[in-house]
């Protein structure tokens, strides 16, 4: 499987009932090693949540009826935004996407899908900037995010049970 052979469609706020169990499937599957685990059973609450959010946009990738990866966030409440307490002075513009989720199905893995996703995702905003959180047990995938064009800033934990996170920062566009 090649990434580029997977249709990408776009979700709004709008549509969060009709792929809202499509983004908990997807998410079971990518983490199914860890499903066990309290915050990953909380990631029905995450996505309704961020889907909550008017500016709220998703995309999702499939492979023929088979969705296999998603990609979701939105715009960072001006002074919000994950990086601010990271960067004195802050950059400016300072305008910015909060990149929450990325997930991929384990079989679409190692295909391009998470890069395709996060272009798709990122390549239509207009905020200046985009930040994300990753696992810092999961060095591999902050060294895709960093190819991508983001740099670790510093390090946070949202919650209490989650994982202690890379907060990352990238300009828009991607490079």
């Amino acid at each position: 499987m090649n990434a580029a052979a997977l249709e990408i469609r776009r979700f709004t706020h709008d549509d969060l009932p009709q792929i809202r169990q499509t983004l908990i499937d997807i998410h079971a599957d990518a983490w199914a090693g860890a499903m066990d685990d309290d915050f990953n059973q909380r990631f029905p609450w995450f996505v309704d949540h961020w889907g909550s959010n008017p500016d709220f946009a998703c995309v999702i990738a499939f492979d023929g009826e088979t969705a296999a990866g998603f990609a979701y966030g939105a715009p960072a409440p001006p002074y919000r935004e994950w990086w601010r307490e990271h960067l004195k002075p802050a950059p400016k513009p300072d305008r910015t996407f909060a990149y929450s989720e990325l997930a991929v199905r384990v079989k679409y893995r190692k295909t391009g899908t998470a890069e395709l996703l996060s272009r798709m995702l990122l390549g239509s905003r207009d905020e200046d900037l985009a930040v994300l959180l990753v696992d810092t047990e999961h060095p591999r995938v902050q060294a895709l995010y960093e190819s991508w064009g983001f740099r670790k800033v510093g390090r946070r934990r949202p919650f209490p049970d989650s994982p202690l996170y890379a907060v990352m920062l990238s300009e828009l566009p991607l490079r």
